[in-house]
């Protein structure tokens, strides 16, 4: 089983940057896949960025490309999502996730979630 917890999330202006952290528990993350979803009232929860720990191979949504970047943190076990230049769009649950092999873009491929955190943006 893993263990996966989020933090980093707050409020930011529109235009700033935010650090979202996965750390994990239970199992090493070595050659899992984690990606970062988020969910905004109303809607259905999306695709943002996902790793192949493995390989460091990543894929983003189109939303967010060249704005986020998601990266590993070997040393905590633990999975980085720096958010720059965020929008009012942006604002949302983020959730993160893991699955124990092969990147994925889709939400019922993923058996491990977070609680998620908050990340809100203001115009």
């Amino acid at each position: 089983q893993v263990q996966l917890v989020e933090s980093g999330g707050g409020l930011v202006q529109a235009g700033g940057s935010l650090r979202l952290s996965c750390a994990a528990s239970g199992r090493t993350l070595n050659n899992y896949a984690v990606g970062w979803f988020r969910q905004a009232p109303g809607k259905e929860r999306e695709f943002v960025a996902a790793i192949l720990l493995s390989t460091s191979i990543t894929a983003y949504a189109d939303s967010v490309k060249g704005r986020f970047t998601i990266s590993r943190d070997n040393a905590k076990n633990s999975v980085v999502l720096q958010m720059d230049s965020v929008k009012p769009e942006d604002t949302a649950l983020y959730y993160c996730a893991a699955r124990g092999y092969g990147r994925s873009t889709q939400v019922n491929d993923y058996p491990y979630w977070g609680r998620g955190t908050q990340v809100t943006v203001s115009s």
